[in-house]
This record gives C-alpha cells, sequence and structure tokens, in this order.
C-alpha cells in the first residue's frame, strides 16, 4: 500500500511512477555542480516533499493573474490532461534545480520556445483587453515570484529548516529566470512581498476562466485514495494564501488545522519515497564523477 501511494505521488509530480521520467537523464548528463548544488538553499528547499504543496500552490497563485490565467485556458492542455501540466512544471524546476549548466540551457531553451507560442488578449484588472505574451518581462516576473513565495511558503510551513535563511533562498532562486529572459527577480524575501503586493494592486483579479481553471486545479483525474491524499494537499496550499488571494481565487478560508494534519502525511510520504528523489541521486552521481573532489 505504501509503496502504491508513493508510486502514485510520483506519477503526479514527474509523470512516471518510479520518479524517473526520461527527462531525469538530462540532469545526469553535461558537468559541474550546476547553478546551485549540494549545500545551497534551493536544494534544500526543493529536496523535500513540501514542494507538493508548493507546486499546488504555484498554480492557484498563478491563476490569480488575468494574463497568466488566460494563457493557461487558451494555451494549455489543463483541461484535457492537468497532471501533463503539473508534470511539465516539475520538469522545468526539477531540471533548474538539480541539472547542469548544459542541461539547465537546454531546458530553458525548450520553455522559451514554448513561451514563444503562448500570447493573445486579455482583460486587465482594469477593464481594458490587452495583449499578453508569455515571454513579455511583467508575465515573467509573476510567474516567478508566484513559483518562489509558494515553495518557500510551502517550506515554511511545515517547519523545515533553511540553513542558509530565506533570503538566501530568494537570492540563489532569482538565478533560475535569467535563462527565461527575467534578470530583475526580487533578492531578499522583503524584495519579493514588495513586488507580490505591487501585483495585488495592480495587476491580480478574478476572471471569466478562474472558476474552470482552479477546479481543475483542484480535483485532477485521480482514484478515491489518491485523490484524498490530494485533497489534503490542496487545503494545505490553500490555508497558505492570503485572504486576498483566496477572494480572486473564489476559494473559503480554510483552517491552518489542515497544514498540521498534511504535514503529518507527508512525513509518512517521505518515509515511503525515501530520503532523497531520484533526480537529486543523480545529481550527486553527476557531481562527484566530474567534479574532482567535490563533496557532493
Amino acid at each position: 500500500m505504501k509503496e502504491r501511494v508513493a508510486n502514485k505521488f510520483r506519477e503526479i509530480v514527474s509523470g512516471s511512477p518510479d520518479g524517473r521520467p526520461d527527462w531525469v537523464k538530462l540532469i545526469e548528463h553535461g558537468e559541474g555542480v550546476g547553478l546551485f548544488g549540494p549545500g545551497s538553499a534551493v536544494w534544500q528547499v526543493h529536496g523535500t516533499v513540501a514542494t507538493l504543496v508548493g507546486g499546488i500552490r504555484a498554480l492557484l497563485l498563478q491563476a490569480t493573474h488575468p494574463a497568466a490565467l488566460t494563457g493557461v485556458s487558451q494555451h494549455s492542455r489543463y483541461e484535457s490532461d492537468p497532471l501533463g501540466r503539473l508534470a511539465g512544471t516539475s520538469r522545468w524546476l526539477t531540471i533548474t534545480t538539480f541539472g547542469s549548466h548544459e542541461a539547465i540551457a537546454k531546458e530553458a531553451a525548450r520553455v522559451n520556445a514554448m513561451h514563444g507560442h503562448v500570447k493573445g488578449e486579455f482583460e486587465s484588472k482594469s477593464g481594458e483587453v490587452k495583449p499578453y505574451r508569455a515571454a513579455d518581462p511583467r508575465y515573467l516576473l509573476w510567474v516567478h515570484c508566484a513559483f518562489t513565495d509558494s515553495f518557500l511558503r510551502a517550506h515554511q510551513a511545515f517547519g523545515y529548516p533553511i540553513d542558509k535563511g530565506a533570503d538566501a533562498y530568494v537570492k540563489e532562486w532569482s538565478k533560475s529566470a535569467i535563462g527565461l529572459g527575467l534578470t530583475d527577480a526580487p533578492q531578499s524575501v522583503a524584495e519579493l512581498q514588495a513586488t507580490m503586493d505591487d501585483f495585488l494592486e495592480k495587476d491580480l483579479a478574478k476572471s471569466a476562466a478562474t472558476v474552470e481553471v482552479v477546479k481543475f486545479i483542484l480535483k485532477p483525474p485521480l482514484g478515491a485514495a489518491p485523490l484524498a491524499f490530494y485533497r489534503v494537499l490542496a487545503k494545505s496550499a490553500i490555508s497558505t494564501l492570503s485572504p486576498a488571494q483566496r477572494e480572486i481565487l473564489g476559494l473559503k478560508d480554510v483552517s491552518p488545522l489542515w497544514t498540521k494534519v498534511c504535514g503529518v502525511l507527508l512525513k509518512l510520504l517521505g518515509l515511503a519515497l525515501g530520503k532523497e528523489s531520484p533526480s537529486q541521486e543523480v545529481a550527486r552521481a553527476r557531481i562527484a564523477r566530474t567534479v574532482p573532489g567535490k563533496d557532493s
């Protein structure tokens, strides 16, 4: 039973029951540590099962931006394959976290090529119809901040440590956005919060597609037992959103007790999954093989 549940959640986040989709091989290739490496705040934050909650929160948070939501509803496969979209997001995050510079560059090129096709029009917070492109700096900044804020808050919500501090995580992870064309990402928690507040004031609003997209995020096509587990993750993700963010998404307030329940379940899941993910193991092997004397 434990292994069956573990395999299902590996499949949710990576697209493969054993947690080793084909793209994990990209992490094995190349040389060197990559952007971060063992001992970094990014490895510490992205190396725990709290990323399951952070990923759901990031998808929900992105949906508070009308341009991002329109891009998802018009150009994403979320309606026919919501788990495929989550796995695709996991691919970029994982390769960028654990891959070599060569692998990260290839993945950035793949994402940039996809972004080149994502464009159209959306209704802004003020009611104006405006053009959007996934490669627009403002759009890239929002997606980056939604990811950074979500993974950091999920990690902290469950009491996981960040040895170098939260500011180090924000600053380190800003490097991930450079290959996508964003060079002015926040460098500290204070800068991140100020940017999030600016988006709330100027950009974030409910749109016509909000209800449907949120419904697909919160209820993916899973069996009864995995869906029950997923709902606990989702409730925990919702509990970490601000009242203003929940209002835009049309979500009710959620008790912080869900995070306590989720924390217990994540500990059990962590025991089932093992100390490190296959991606981390492959990354450590690459570093040990290509960086003489480097303690992986």
